[in-house]
């Protein structure tokens, strides 16, 4: 335990780095905002592209992983739905709610962390991770906010949700990847070198990044917050590892990276889309904050009783 903490500690203590910097005005939010943009579409583009150039759909669909990790999420967010539908909550609220129970911080702190931990043979999985992410749940998510604010499903959804996934530099860049894969040809060596170049920036920057945007962020209302800090931290890697470790019997070391991304805190992008569909914003923020923190102490615990 103490060894796995002492190997992601340089980790977080990066996004603790970007947190201080935000916090005394030597990095200000404009600052974040470019930083942040630098890596999404760029950096963290580039280290997903070279991995998948190097895949096959086969190596990243792997079925029972995929299985394992969808009925995992699937548990929480019902979960999570339904505590926030006893409270009476807007649905609206609610599948805001259980979105931010189920989506980690995959792509900024997963990819980077996970791979260097676990090795680039983790690559696949956690790109896998990061597909349902997106494609599913994101797409479930504008799904049922669009149709709770028009009383309808729109025929302009498919639009919707396919321009939003074509948009994602995330998204387009693996799909860009496994297209080059798909050629058999391999990289020439100068993309090759500037990929792996590019892809290196991926790390730091979007470690420092998170701590950075961190300071945007509110501990209020504490009490929702912090039960979607535990869903997310606690019942999600829980729900996932029950699926993929008894229900589908996933190969282990699949299994340890799928239970390992689950245990990621929330991600930032479940508070861009708060924002853009103007819906249950402080709670999202404070359970970003408050699982950021606490991941400090829960993803090592993950790590080691589940990857050693």
């Amino acid at each position: 335990m103490l060894a796995v903490f002492l190997q992601t500690l340089p980790f977080f203590a990066i996004i603790g780095l970007g947190y201080g910097a935000g916090k005394i005005g030597m990095f200000p939010p404009e600052a974040t905002a470019w930083l942040t943009k630098f890596v999404f579409y760029f950096a963290l583009s580039a280290l997903l592209f070279g991995f998948a150039a190097q895949m096959s759909l086969a190596d990243i669909f792997e079925p029972r992983s995929a299985a394992a990790y969808l009925l995992g999420c699937t548990v929480i967010y019902v979960i999570a739905l339904g505590v926030a539908m006893l409270r009476r909550r807007p649905v609206t609220e609610a599948v805001m709610e259980a979105q931010t129970a189920i989506i980690g911080n995959t792509g900024f702190l997963g990819v980077p962390m996970l791979v260097l931990l676990l090795g680039p043979e983790a690559a696949a999985t956690v790109i896998l991770v990061l597909v349902i992410d997106l494609i599913v749940f994101s797409s479930l998510l504008t799904i049922v906010i669009t149709a709770a604010n028009e009383g309808r499903l729109s025929p302009k959804l498919p639009r919707i949700i396919g321009l939003g996934l074509i948009k994602n530099p995330m998204v387009a860049s693996m799909a860009a990847g496994l297209a080059w894969s798909a050629t058999g040809l391999g990289l020439a060596e100068p993309v090759r070198a500037t990929t792996d170049l590019l892809g290196a920036a991926a790390t730091p920057g979007a470690l420092f990044a998170i701590g950075a945007s961190l300071t945007a962020n509110s501990a209020e209302r504490l009490t929702v917050a912090g039960w979607l800090s535990f869903a997310k931290l606690v019942l999600h890697p829980a729900a996932v590892a029950i699926a993929a470790i008894w229900i589908f019997r996933a190969d282990p070391f699949a299994a340890g990276v799928l239970i390992s991304a689950a245990a990621l805190p929330v991600a930032g992008n479940v508070y861009i889309l708060a924002q853009h569909f103007n819906v249950a914003v402080a709670r999202v923020s404070a359970a970003i904050l408050i699982s950021t923190v606490l991941s400090v102490i829960t993803v090592p615990i993950v790590l080691a009783q589940f990857t050693g």
